[in-house]
């Protein structure tokens, strides 16, 4: 009887095992009968593209930031209202934002400018009304995409990415990196080099799939993207905040706000 009792365990841990491998497979036909793919091996190695890349765009220019920050600051554990505004880029991070917000007790705005840039930002009072209007407790950054081609970019636009740091004056946040599709003209380096010491997430030199338009990641991507900043943050980011994930916890920012391109 006991003999009966191990062989059984047996083939139920052989089974299991089968049907663990089979899922990471793309199809697998028995006979006539053809299984289909769960999508696990796609998304799991999408992610691990992702983190290798968090790690690789960490090159030359940012190493001295990188290790100033040997010793990771302590994490904020409190709730936070967050802004966060930007460029088109929000369609696809914003409601992954969302979830990680509402898994982790906090407030999220966001404020979408279309085509914006950070001369459109940092030449306007946008900013500096809504941190007034709101009182955010942290906010992030998503802008440069519309710049990436910008010639003569540091002289064009330095004055306006300094004001948008000094609109956002003694807050705490990260200003994430556009996700190059092709080579810039020194957006990066800018934003770079006048953010603080671990405010800055480099997306340059990142995966993404891209939507029809080969600039903007795709919903999918997006949410890996924003998955990839949350886990950046512990261990570089100057001022990390809660941002656990979210596991099948979805959520809604307490408000959007939707500037067209025109608006000054």
């Amino acid at each position: 009887m006991k003999k009966n009792y191990i062989g059984l365990w047996l083939l139920l841990f052989v089974a299991f095992a089968a049907f663990a491998v089979a899922s990471t497979l793309d199809e697998i036909k028995i006979g006539p009968i053809e299984l289909k793919s769960s999508k696990i091996a796609d998304r799991l190695l999408q992610e691990r593209r992702l983190d290798e890349a968090v790690d690789s765009v960490f090159d030359a220019e940012t190493a001295d930031s990188r290790d100033e920050l040997k010793t990771p600051a302590p994490l904020d554990t409190a709730s936070k209202v967050i802004l966060f505004i930007g460029d088109s880029m929000l369609e696809g991070l914003s409601p992954r934002m969302a979830d990680y917000a509402a898994a982790n007790g906090h407030t999220l705005y966001t404020v979408m400018w279309y085509s914006s840039t950070s001369e459109r930002w940092g030449s306007s009072d946008k900013l500096r009304d809504y941190i007034a209007r709101l009182k955010p407790d942290y906010v992030f950054v998503c802008l440069g995409a519309n710049e990436l081609f910008v010639k003569d970019i540091k002289e064009k636009r330095d004055g306006f990415v300094k004001n948008i740091i000094s609109d956002i004056g003694v807050i705490p946040y990260v200003w994430i990196g556009p996700p190059n599709w092709k080579p810039d003209t020194g957006i990066n380096e800018l934003i770079a080099a006048n953010a603080v010491d671990g405010a800055y997430f480099k997306s340059d030199g990142m995966h993404f799939d891209r939507a029809k338009d080969g600039a903007h990641p795709t919903r999918s991507s997006a949410a890996l993207w924003l998955d990839s900043v949350a886990r950046w943050m512990p261990l570089h980011a100057a001022h990390p905040i809660k941002m656990a994930a979210p596991g099948n916890i979805k959520g809604k920012p307490k408000r959007i706000f939707v500037h067209q391109p025109d608006e000054k």
